[in-house]
């Protein structure tokens, strides 16, 4: 069986980070390790508080999987300072993992800025060059590309500049841009657009984690990159489709829905 590494934060609810990494790996069929990075209590109205993991801790985590039960794809979430970063990019560095999807969780739904400079820096320089992939939302697009997005050309645009600045494959994330939901990836091998209908549900908590998540799965299956992506939005669109109702705010998808006959 293959074997995905989740390295993100927990989320009480259930509905992001590692709970929706371990839910969304585990219906691709794959076997989900984590380290977890930070502990939150949050439920679909906020996050109530963070509490820091070790640096130590998180190393130790980290060696465990690595030395044991090696990934054959990583998932990256939440990282919330600069020595964090260095952590887990000496430990990717030191056991040569493969197949890294970064999420680069920078910006919150509301455009809320969550790393602080020294972090965001760090991720650029420690974290981006042992990628595979990112996959920033609007909001992370543009301070990674220094521009502004309003439209689908900008869009575009943007995701060439990161591409360029930094050397590495990105799939933007257009959720945020009025009218058809509309990704854009540059990689090594061109450009590709994935449009789909955008789905009347404000039930989207841990979206972002999910399509990472299912990328990595996809990619430690075998597929190529486009492929995987491909497969993953697919797979995100039937979650979301489902129309999960929890909670009084800003609800989980149902990563499960293919278990109820729901695709």
């Amino acid at each position: 069986m293959k074997s995905v590494l989740s390295i993100a934060g927990s989320d009480s609810s259930g509905g992001a980070g590692i709970q929706a990494d371990i839910k969304t790996i585990s219906m691709h069929g794959v076997f989900a390790t984590t380290a977890i990075t930070a502990l939150t209590a949050q439920n679909t109205l906020g996050v109530k508080e963070i509490y820091s993991l070790s640096n130590d801790f998180l190393a130790q985590q980290l060696d465990c999987v690595f030395e044991d039960i090696y990934p054959d794809a990583i998932k990256i979430g939440m990282l919330e300072s600069q020595e964090v970063i260095e952590v887990v990019a000496n430990k990717l560095k030191e056991y040569q993992a493969k197949n890294v999807v970064l999420d680069p969780v920078m910006v919150s739904t509301s455009g809320s800025v969550l790393l602080k400079e020294s972090a965001i820096e760090a991720l650029k320089t420690k974290l981006f060059p042992l990628s595979l992939l990112l996959t920033p939302n609007v909001y992370e697009a543009q301070i990674l590309g220094e521009c502004e997005i309003s439209s689908t050309q900008s869009q575009k645009e943007c995701a060439r500049e990161i591409y360029k600045r930094y050397g590495v494959n990105v799939l933007l994330k257009g959720g945020h841009i009025e009218g058809e939901a509309f990704d854009f990836l540059v990689c090594e091998s061109g450009e590709y657009g994935f449009q789909s209908e955008k789905i009347n549900n404000p039930n989207t908590h841990g979206t972002g984690c999910t399509l990472s998540s299912a990328i990595a799965s996809n990619l430690a299956l075998g597929f190529d990159l486009i492929e995987s992506v491909q497969r993953a939005k697919k797979y995100l669109s039937g979650a979301i489709s489902a129309c999960l109702n929890l909670g009084k705010g800003r609800g989980p998808i149902n990563h499960l829905y293919t278990l109820q006959g729901q695709e």
